[in-house]
């Protein structure tokens, strides 16, 4: 999705009539930012014929704009400073990633004395969600009903109730998000869940590294909850207990900020993390609770980030741009967890995870991302994971693409919260959910994308794909499990990408055939789902 340039004479969103200096004249010139014009557009362009009727009028109406001091709060340049075209690259992405802007684009609009004259360009998306949702997936439904506004009078604030009725329970949840309090870069989250099998209330109040040349950091996060765990082989649950976990961490954050292309980044601080299990009394024998734990964690974190980044179209989402990241992002924690802290245990913990990309030529993408974390005990290794994905892009045509990706993950004395399954919710389409369990498990996949130019009522985008699964878990939750093995789909669907509302999803209608499997397994499994991604 482009934004529309069609303005009035005068308008500095029209592209320029005289050729402009260019940014790296501008920058070695030392010249300034002088007016910043933000421009943005309501949810439907009223000025282009195919968006000028009544019921898109209507919508309009009813929507309350982002407003101006919203958008400007993100900025990272003001009146006055030099002029940097990388920080107008770097607003964008940040405009970008809200869910509340359709697209976003930065550009210079002026050159006049040494003063540069910025236009920021946004679009609104629908952002009061409510109504009914279904889903389907691994043979089970789910459904919502709810409301939820996104960008609260315009000003970026996420406001929500929802009641939800899935596989594990059923819950009403109260959500609040502020990402940018009291006008600051200071973020507020708040949630509260009453589930039929427990509560659950969050807080968190975080100032986090927003840009790559932040210099300071820092943040508080709470978590109580109670609730009851399954424990799954071949789709069906072998084991129930009750959970009851409490979670907190403090941290501060410093950096030198960005340097020839990188920021390096430093972190200190506390985590208390306590998990108590109980076996449910009405389900006797067959409920049977594992071991607790409770540490107390001073830790210490490393961070590097490179800037390197791509905006792209048509890759994860339809017709909107997609920020991509190129560059290194590694990050790494190290703790220690001690009786003479209160912990229950003497440890060290560890957290680490890093992600990179490729562009070997204008028609290839490679990405390659990895996770582990853990902790070293008397024993050895306790509950450690470790996860390693790999996705290639192929890009075909402007309306085609081939998509390969292979996750492999690795368990180690896994602690119950930690469970590794494998089936419909899992990315495997063509089985029930949670068919397979075990201690480790990889995924592979391969996708013929399609998207096309249809774009029905001016409100989805239209795709399409056909997909070939295949994977496994191992050291199953039963030894001897039938379902334990190599097991492969292959299927088709469909793809709309939602480019007017706030839900910024991609809505997945998908027939995937099991090849493999016992017999209990349908012959046809259809999936309906919301998901980031196409």
């Amino acid at each position: 999705m482009c934004l529309s340039t069609a303005r009035a004479d005068d308008d500095p969103v029209a592209p320029a009539t005289t050729e402009l200096p260019s940014d790296e004249s501008l920058e070695q010139s030392g010249a300034v930012i002088g007016e910043i014009r933000v421009d943005n557009l309501d949810i439907f362009d009223t000025r282009l014929d195919e968006e000028d009727n009544a019921a898109f009028r209507l919508a309009n109406w009813l929507h309350i704009q982002t407003r101006r001091e919203t958008i400007e709060q993100q900025l990272l340049f003001k009146p006055g400073e030099r002029y940097s075209a990388r920080l107008l690259r770097e607003s964008e992405r940040t405009l970008r990633a809200n869910g509340y802007l359709r697209d976003a684009a930065i550009r210079v609009a002026a050159v006049h004395d040494g003063v540069v004259d910025i236009v920021v360009a946004t679009q609104d998306v629908w952002t009061l969600k409510p109504g009914v949702s279904f889903g389907r997936k691994g043979g089970r439904n789910s459904s919502s009903v709810g409301i939820q506004e996104t960008n609260l009078m315009g000003r970026g604030k996420q406001l929500g109730l929802d009641i939800h009725s899935g596989v594990d329970r059923r819950s009403k949840a109260l959500t609040y998000q502020d990402n940018q309090l009291l006008g600051s870069r200071w973020t507020l989250t708040g949630e509260y869940d009453d589930n039929s099998d427990g509560r659950a209330q969050k807080l968190a109040i975080e100032k986090p590294f927003y840009a790559l040349d932040t210099r300071r950091a820092g943040g508080l996060s709470l978590s109580n909850e109670r609730r009851t765990d399954s424990v799954y082989s071949q789709g069906q649950v072998v084991n129930q207990y009750d959970v009851a976990a409490r979670h907190a961490t403090a941290y501060t954050g410093w950096s030198d900020g960005l340097h020839d292309g990188a920021a390096l980044r430093w972190t200190a601080g506390l985590t208390f993390d306590e998990q108590r299990y109980a076996a449910l009394p009405a389900q006797g024998s067959a409920s049977v609770a594992p071991d607790g734990r409770r540490l107390l964690v001073p830790w210490i974190g490393v961070g590097w980030i490179e800037d390197q980044f791509i905006a792209t179209h048509n890759q994860d989402q339809i017709g909107k741009t997609e920020d991509i990241a190129l560059g290194w992002n590694v990050r790494g924690r190290l703790g220690a967890a001690s009786s003479r802290l209160g912990s229950d245990r003497t440890a060290g913990v560890f957290d680490a995870g890093f992600s990179k990309g490729w562009m070997p030529s204008p028609s290839q993408t490679w990405l390659l991302a990895g996770t582990a974390e853990g902790r070293v005990e008397r024993e050895g290794v306790s509950g450690g994971l470790f996860k390693l994905s790999g996705r290639w892009y192929l890009r075909q045509s402007p309306q085609r693409s081939l998509f390969a990706g292979i996750g492999i993950d690795r368990g180690v004395r896994l602690d119950p919260d930690q469970q590794i399954t494998l089936g419909g919710d899992t990315g495997l389409r063509g089985y029930p959910l949670r068919y397979q369990s075990g201690s480790g498990r990889w995924l592979a996949t391969i996708e013929q994308r399609a998207y096309s130019d249809w774009f029905p009522f001016r409100l989805f985008h239209v795709g399409g794909a056909v997909f070939y699964d295949m994977g496994r878990t191992w050291d199953g939750v039963r030894p001897g499990d039938s379902a334990q093995g190599l097991l492969r789909d292959a299927g088709f669907g469909l793809r709309l990408g939602n480019s007017r509302s706030g839900l910024g999803t991609v809505v997945h209608v998908d027939a995937a055939f099991p090849m493999d499997g016992d017999k209990s397994i349908k012959k046809v499994q259809f999936i309906v789902e919301a998901k980031r991604s196409f």
